[in-house]
């Protein structure tokens, strides 16, 4: 801009001199009007080379100057070249639970937060990252996630630390992109997160991803950081996308694969290292028997084995996922032994009636939530079925039939609004029957209506 004003200057000058020089061409000497020009040509030219010496500086900037980014992704911080990264994050999930005939059952209707999340994540030196999540729903602070992954290549990575095992699909989702509000009936039956190391990576161009890692082991749906014996658990999945880089659009979505783990629980009278299952409104359908003596309680006892087929398949705005779980762990009670296999399956589909596209990482609405310009997000209908059934010989020996259930079966449909990619509100109705569990015989069956505002950002 300086160079066009100058530019300008000097043309307003020379025509001032020229018609000075033709009015007086007796007075203004001609070395005087060339000097003037020489000395309008310096500052011309000093101006270039300053603008020159400017460009120079902005290209010689350090490469791994910091960047300071924040959005719809979060607040991070990292060089220029990507080889050292910080990401803050945080999820908050607001839920309510409602239930209905509460009379035959007294449930608790309320409000409280069900997930609160402080998530720092980043790499360290290009080709590792790390991420530490604690939890602080219900006034309680657990650890979740505490690993570092090393990216050796594509193919080859290894995670140490807290993590979830690869076992459940729907427990392998992450909680912001969940389709319904609580997870299915099968995460009750996959551990939640141990502490372990982990090979993983991906193979065909990603087409086949593996995982298989060395953990210490967990009883079923089970958070822990303590090791109470020296037996290890082993975990791997294997989940092909074969079509994800086709030409058939058809198949893009599809994936399918097996997980399971396989280890050895041993329980005391005071870790017992068994699980309780809970219904979807999350209280209590099934506990072994535990009175606090020998006598009474029951223990882990030997193998634990896990077995999952699972599945996930997106076509546009339509998706369906589907798992089956088996979990069959050994336990005694003082004399008794027994070898428990209990099972569990979920089949959900959902269907985005604005028109995104739905996917196992939820979905992103093409017009975000504005009353300025009149757009709405992103809605999604959704329906579930899943079950639980626990093994018959539970019964009476390791289990109460009249405080435990032989099996439930659940109906979930529900609603979902994506205001934009970090604010979402859902709502859902949950019907659930049982199959003992009562003095009476059947436990009544749980009607509930879930709704929860989650934002994670």
């Amino acid at each position: 801009m300086k160079v066009v004003l100058l530019f300008f200057a000097i043309l307003a000058a020379v025509v001032t001199l020229s018609r000075t020089a033709h009015a007086q061409t007796d007075t203004v000497p001609v070395d005087s009007l060339l000097q003037k020009l020489d000395a309008l040509d310096q500052e011309v030219k000093i101006l270039k080379r300053q603008r020159e010496l400017e460009q120079e500086a902005l290209a010689a900037r350090p490469k791994d100057a910091p960047q300071v980014v924040a959005g719809a992704d979060g607040f991070s911080l990292k060089t220029a070249d990507g080889s050292y990264v910080l990401r803050l994050r945080g999820l908050n999930q607001a839920d309510s639970r409602f239930f209905i005939d509460e009379e035959k059952d007294p449930f608790i209707n309320g409000f409280f937060i069900r997930r609160l999340r402080f998530v720092m994540e980043g790499t360290i030196a290009k080709n590792f990252d790390f991420r530490f999540m604690p939890d602080f729903a219900g006034g309680v602070v657990q650890l979740l996630d505490a690993y570092v992954d090393a990216r050796l290549a594509p193919e080859f990575k290894a995670r140490f630390g807290k993590f979830k095992p690869p076992v459940g699909l729907e427990r392998l989702q992450s909680p912001q992109n969940l389709l319904f509000i609580e997870r299915g009936l099968p995460t009750s039956l996959v551990p939640n997160r141990d502490i372990g190391v982990q090979l993983h990576g991906d193979l065909f161009a990603g087409a086949l991803q593996y995982q298989v890692g060395v953990f210490n082991g967990v009883p079923d749906g089970r958070n822990s950081d303590l090791d109470i014996h020296d037996n290890k658990d082993y975990a791997a999945r294997l989940f092909a996308t074969p079509f994800a880089k086709s030409d058939i659009s058809a198949l893009e979505g599809l994936g399918i694969g097996i997980a399971g783990s396989t280890g050895n629980e041993h329980g005391t009278l005071l870790a017992p290292a068994l699980p309780t299952y809970l219904s979807p409104g999350q209280f209590v359908v099934f506990r072994y028997r535990n009175d606090g003596t020998d006598a009474g309680t029951v223990l882990a006892a030997g193998s634990l084995a896990r077995i999952s087929p699972q599945a996930y398949y997106s076509l546009g705005p339509f998706s369906f996922l589907g798992e089956y779980v088996q979990s069959t762990q050994e336990v005694s009670r003082v004399t008794s032994r027994a070898k428990l296999s209990n099972v569990s399956y979920q089949a959900a589909g959902s269907f985005v009636i604005t028109g995104e596209n739905a996917s196992y990482r939820g979905v992103v609405p093409k017009n975000p939530f504005s009353l300025a310009d009149g757009t709405w997000g992103a809605f999604e209908i959704a329906l579930r079925f899943h079950a639980l059934d626990v093994d018959d010989d539970a019964f009476p020996t390791f289990a109460s039939p009249t405080s435990s259930v032989t099996e439930e079966t659940a109906t979930t449909v529900g609603l979902n609004w994506y205001l934009n990619k970090s604010l979402r509100v859902g709502i859902n109705y949950d019907q659930t029957r049982f199959k003992g569990g009562a003095t009476t015989g059947d436990r009544s069956v749980e009607k509930a209506i879930f709704m929860r505002v989650s934002i994670y950002i």
